[in-house]
């Protein structure tokens, strides 16, 4: 696509620029070394440069080098350009209409002139290249340039809310289900419902208070439905304040609220009549969300609703909590592993209420809740931290399918708490404090445990033998170099990590991010760069080093690409100098961390140009390597077989504690 009237000041970095071309980001590196008239920095650092967009393009071209796959990317640089987040993202929701509807002009007369002219190249491009896949490409690099700024519903979250309120309204194998959402964002919950519902009859009604939100809301939601007759609304306005949808009852409600927010409108919605279990207190915003669910639900009507954990426990909410629990209004709770939703840090938890057939206040007496503890179907170790969504939506559905089934056998990790129990002095309705002991691991799970610790004992026995045949005698001492000689002779290159800018961070499918706390914790990324922003990554068989003395370490990164946070290296190797298994085998010598770092405190950078490497000729170095390469092993073998026995302590300790023992 070739664009005009571009500003010659839209910054692109090296892995855009790679994106654009459709080449590997080394390509683009080894274009900018061996042609001269590849365009100049224009920003950035010597690490991250910022070029041109308009004088990339432009030499792509003349080189043969763009590729008609190109078009969404060469367009996202001047999105982002322009500034706002309001401003990028109506656009964005315009060019999707436009799409859609091709004979209208822009009717957003508050968008500046350069927003007026993506939107009419945005809506051609998606004519030619595809209008939704367009639309959700610049969606997507939207919220992960403003992640700080917005909190979104993940699509596999989205599905499992919306099919747990399909599955458990009343009578609802009838046509026509109407879906509400007073807190849309983009619309991923609405988007998950009109996917789950298959029959006719829809209606997605939604509110947002940001107008950009809502646009873009209204813009998904007009692609997921198309060729169906949907209808579909989103407001903007304060769906607290200031109710749009008065007086609608919705078959079904799904809600990510905001989170902790005091300024909700305690004082002016003091009486208002919703509040049929009581004023919230100003510090339990997410209790007036449930309750204006249940206000907006016809008779056996379900609402589901994502909360903190800390809702179900506070002790300023407890008379709201005891109020739904008497009137069989919340019917289940269950809490999610980390990493499902932002903040990924906390186990969040999914509230099932459902309104009373008959529609008043008060359901049918109910005898307990469920109660389901889903915090163990997570990923541990995994590079992009998160649940298993698969095991995990199949649990919950599972436990959530016996919740009208008094004498259904439920799974492990589930259970029904009597009303009596809950009703105590703390109302406390976390599941994992109901849970009972050893509930959580079967005597099958425990029996795979077992194996699996027998298998990674059995492999650590085997290198423990491998290791102690080492001919490790008192030899003449070898000559070494350093990191730094190996820069300047061009046998390696080496990059520094930097912390990302505020609108570099993301959650989205971009490029995990490594940082120091990271390797502290459990050495996965715990967050993620946005692809078109500047930082520094490691590709498939670098070495990166952490600099700190704390967290000293030096290893061969395998995998996809990875970001780089502050004292972090990238080491590229040259294949024909060096093995980089070798390499980090040699760095990461306790001696020689000690050696570089100045040890004053524990957060003592070291300096890796100071770290010394064995003077040894390639065809030598591969027997270190292979060695190196074996003691990683052990090491982590050591570690996997810690982590095994240590749950498995527990989980039997638990299941002794419980009366498991059948005998000896």
């Amino acid at each position: 696509m070739r664009t005009s009237s571009k500003p010659a000041t839209v910054p692109v970095s090296l892995a855009e620029i790679a994106r654009i071309a459709g080449v590997g980001r080394a390509a683009v590196s080894n274009w900018r070394r061996r042609h001269d008239s590849f365009p100049s920095r224009i920003g950035g650092t010597d690490v991250s440069p910022l070029f041109s967009l308009s004088e990339v393009e432009q030499w792509l071209r003349d080189n043969g080098k763009l590729t008609d796959a190109g078009g969404r990317d060469l367009l996202w640089p001047r999105f982002e350009a322009l500034g706002s987040r309001d401003d990028s993202g109506l656009a964005i929701a315009e060019a999707a209409r436009r799409m859609r509807a091709p004979r209208t002009r822009t009717t957003a007369t508050e968008l500046p002139e350069a927003a007026k002219e993506l939107v009419g190249e945005a809506a051609r491009l998606g004519r030619s290249e595809g209008q939704r896949e367009t639309f959700e490409f610049l969606l997507q690099r939207w919220l992960d340039t403003h992640v700080r700024q917005l909190s979104t519903t993940p699509p596999p979250l989205a599905s499992l809310m919306a099919r747990i309120a399909l599955d458990t309204r009343l009578d609802g194998g009838g046509d026509g289900l109407t879906v509400f959402d007073p807190a849309c964002g983009t619309g991923h919950l609405s988007a998950a419902a009109a996917q789950e519902y298959t029959g006719a009859g829809l209606e997605l009604l939604g509110c947002e208070r940001d107008p950009a939100l809502a646009a873009l809301a209204s813009a998904r939601l007009g692609f997921v439905t198309e060729g169906r007759e949907v209808r579909t609304e989103i407001t903007t306005a304060d769906a607290l304040r200031e109710d749009p949808f008065a007086g609608l009852r919705a078959d079904i409600a799904l809600c990510n609220p905001p989170f902790n927010e005091r300024d909700w409108g305690y004082e002016e919605l003091a009486t208002d009549q919703r509040w049929a279990h009581g004023l919230p207190p100003r510090t339990e915003p997410e209790l007036a969300w449930v309750q204006h669910l249940l206000a907006h639900l016809r008779p056996g009507g379900t609402a589901v609703v994502l909360l903190p954990p800390a809702v179900a426990s506070r002790k300023a909410g407890r008379r709201i909590r005891g109020s739904l629990l008497r009137t069989g209004l919340l019917r289940a709770v269950v809490a999610l592993p980390p990493g499902c939703a932002q903040p990924h840090s906390v186990s969040l938890q999914m509230w099932v209420l459902r309104a009373a057939p008959d529609g008043s206040v008060q359901a049918p007496p109910a005898q307990d809740a469920l109660l389901v503890d889903a915090t163990r179907f997570s990923r541990p170790g995994a590079r992009e931290p998160g649940p298993d969504w698969e095991a995990l939506s199949s649990y919950v559905l599972s436990a959530v399918a016996e919740l009208d089934k008094p004498a259904g056998t439920l799974p492990q990790g589930a259970v029904r708490v009597s009303l009596l129990d809950l009703l105590d002095d703390e109302v406390d309705v976390t599941p994992g404090r109901w849970t009972t002991a050893g509930a959580g691991t079967s005597g099958v799970e425990l029996a795979a445990s077992w194996d699996e610790l027998s298998g990674a004992l059995a492999e650590l026995t085997g290198l423990t033998q491998l290791l102690a045949k080492l001919h490790l005698g008192d030899a003449e001492p070898r000559t070494t170099t350093t990191v730094g000689d190996l820069v300047k002779a061009g046998a390696l290159t080496l990059a520094t990590g930097q912390q990302p800018s505020e609108t570099g961070l993301s959650s989205g499918a971009a490029v995990p991010l490594l940082t120091v706390p990271d390797l502290m914790m459990d050495g996965a990324p715990s967050s993620s760069v946005a692809t078109g922003t500047a930082h520094t990554v490691a590709e498939d068989g670098d070495v990166v080093v952490a600099g700190v003395v704390r967290a000293f370490h030096a290893w061969v990164h395998e995998g996809g690409p990875l970001a780089l946070g502050p004292q972090l290296y990238v080491l590229r190797v040259d294949p024909v100098k060096l093995d980089a298994h070798f390499l980090a085998g040699c760095l990461r010598a306790p001696a020689n961390g000690r050696q570089a770092g100045t040890h004053a405190s524990s957060s003592s950078r070291i300096d890796i140009r100071r770290l010394q490497v064995l003077q040894l000729p390639l065809e030598e170095q591969a027997a270190y390597a292979e060695t190196f390469r074996r003691l990683t092993a052990f090491q982590e073998l050591l570690r996997q077989a810690g982590t095994l026995g240590q749950g498995l302590v527990g989980d039997v300790s638990d299941r002794l504690a419980a009366g498991a023992l059948t005998g000896s």
